[in-house]
């Protein structure tokens, strides 16, 4: 269907403002790209990313991608900088300088877009906004943003490929995305980190100086994503008594640390290093054996270990040699009538559960952090409510989040402890409704969203219940004839699917606070 004319007024504004060697330009690069033959699959390729990056839905989607993976800030931050970027791009941008885009006929058929753009053509709302959101994130998190960028670029390009744009309507519109991402960081510095919970009730541990009677499990699987030097020299180089165990390829942590205590001399302190579901088994199994943990940053986020005021392996080498430590709340997890599992800082079912059994099954081919990404934004885009029973009160939801201690406030997902000792357990349940909605309920802090629920885009107050107990039932029903999975500390407990024993049915799930259930080695004595 042949795209209706602009405004001669428009279309001649476009003429004096454009010095002539770039309208060469914007000619000859469109002559370029139209004469080379791509194959259909790249055209298509094309073409659906550029329409799914209509209305900034890509980007939407990504953003809940962020905030799953525990960064709501670098969230929030690219869709204010994409929301500006497109206000000025389109409501400014396009009136004051506005001009014809490419004539459709001389776009291969197999490019063009299912329904073609009316409106004026300089500069692309679609690059301002993909290059705003980018610039936003990176400046929040750079190694998300690096992962985004070429994303970013394609989105770009495709404006180019699909024959919506010219090329100096590309530039303009980047330019215009970055430098308001730019002036974001500018008037809004990225903040520095929160401050670390407070709280934990100050013991003294037993002090090993050199390293005896403590075993230690390494896992090398931990933390792959980001570069970390070897951990085992630095523990034997400081505690050179120490047990130190690596777990093998197909070796359960749980049964080496366990095997740790069937030896003698039987160890009087249990280290683990790894990430934040290494740690979680680590805290298990020393709570069984009635020993402290010693948890060592291993991980990719170190959830806990950070929370503790653990920041390096030698804080940790420290506060060991000096006896210094904190007894920490936990959480025990009990599924239908299985054996209690610990839990250190949230429980989820619906939303997360999903995305980490398709991070753990991209992991191997892209790495974590792309594998992160890809699955977040799958999960949302894919994700079914649960069915709940809570209290003898059935609902539908996206999610729910059981964290311990209470979090921060600002996302639905509970991820950063505000104390380790308050008693309580922070629930938030995100109730279904519309995929965009729960999204941005994610994405943005409460009092954003208030803001937000003004202009349509977040939910209103009762599709997020938040409130705090010392205990939680939750009925999980089956969905499409499968329960959905649940998770703990980033790893998860079942599967889609999977019932304790096989059985395809609901499930029951009881967590319950322990109070300073936990010794743990700390430099916050």
């Amino acid at each position: 269907m042949p795209r209706p004319p602009l405004n001669p007024i428009i279309a001649l504004r476009r003429l004096r403002v454009l010095p002539r060697w770039v309208r060469r330009v914007d000619g000859a690069v469109a002559r370029r790209i139209n004469r080379r033959r791509t194959p259909g699959a790249v055209d298509t390729g094309y073409r659906r990313l550029s329409e799914a990056a209509n209305h900034g839905r890509l980007w939407f989607a990504l953003a809940g991608a962020l905030v799953v993976l525990g960064r709501p800030r670098a969230a929030v931050r690219g869709v204010a900088s994409l929301t500006l970027a497109s206000i000025i791009a389109n409501l400014i941008g396009k009136r004051l300088f506005g001009g014809d885009r490419p004539i459709l006929k001389d776009v291969p058929l197999g490019r063009r877009l299912r329904q073609q753009p009316t409106s004026a053509s300089f500069p692309s709302g679609h690059s301002a906004s993909a290059a705003a959101f980018a610039t936003g994130v990176a400046v929040e998190w750079p190694k998300a943003g690096a992962v985004v960028a070429p994303l970013a670029l394609g989105v770009i390009y495709s404006r180019l490929h699909v024959g919506a744009h010219w090329f100096s309507d590309v530039v303009g519109g980047s330019a215009l995305g970055v430098g308001v991402a730019a002036a974001g960081k500018a008037l809004v510095p990225a903040p520095r980190r929160p401050a670390k919970p407070e709280g934990g009730l100050p013991v003294t541990l037993p002090a090993s100086p050199d390293g005896a009677e403590v075993a230690i499990v390494v896992n090398p699987s931990s933390g792959t994503s980001v570069r970390r030097p070897d951990p085992v020299p630095v523990l034997e180089r400081r505690l050179p008594r120490a047990r130190i165990v690596t777990v093998g390829e197909g070796q359960s942590l749980e049964q080496v640390a366990r095997d740790l205590f069937a030896a003698e001399p039987r160890p009087t302190v249990l280290g683990v290093c790894g990430g934040d579901g290494s740690i979680d088994v680590g805290a298990h199994v020393a709570r069984e054996m009635g020993v402290p943990l010693l948890a060592l940053p291993g991980g990719t986020f170190n959830h806990f270990v950070r929370s503790a005021g653990v920041e390096t392996i030698d804080a940790g080498i420290d506060a060991l040699q000096a006896g210094h430590g904190l007894r920490v709340d936990v959480a025990e997890l009990r599924i239908d009538d299985e054996a209690d599992v610990t839990v250190l800082n949230a429980a989820s079912v619906g939303i997360y559960p999903d995305f980490v059994a398709l991070r753990e099954r991209y992991q191997g081919t892209w790495g974590k952090w792309i594998a992160s990404l890809i699955a977040a934004v799958a999960a949302l885009r894919t994700a079914e409510p649960v069915e709940i029973v809570i209290g003898g009160r059935r609902a539908r939801a996206w999610s729910v989040f059981v964290g311990v201690n209470r979090n921060h406030p600002a996302p639905v997902t509970p991820l950063q402890r505000a104390r380790l000792d308050d008693g309580v357990l922070d629930v938030r349940i995100l109730h279904a409704g519309a995929r965009i909605r729960a999204v941005a309920s994610l994405v943005f802090a409460r009092r954003a969203a208030t803001v937000l629920r003004g202009i349509g885009v977040a939910p209103g107050p009762s599709a997020v219940d938040a409130f705090e107990t010392d205990e939680l039932v939750i009925e999980v029903r089956p969905r499409e004839g499968q329960p959905p999975g649940l998770a703990h500390d980033g790893e998860v407990e079942l599967e889609a699917a999977e019932t304790p024993r096989g059985r395809r049915r609901g499930y029951v799930s009881r967590i319950r606070l322990v109070p300073l259930g936990l010794e743990v080695y700390s430099p916050r004595y």
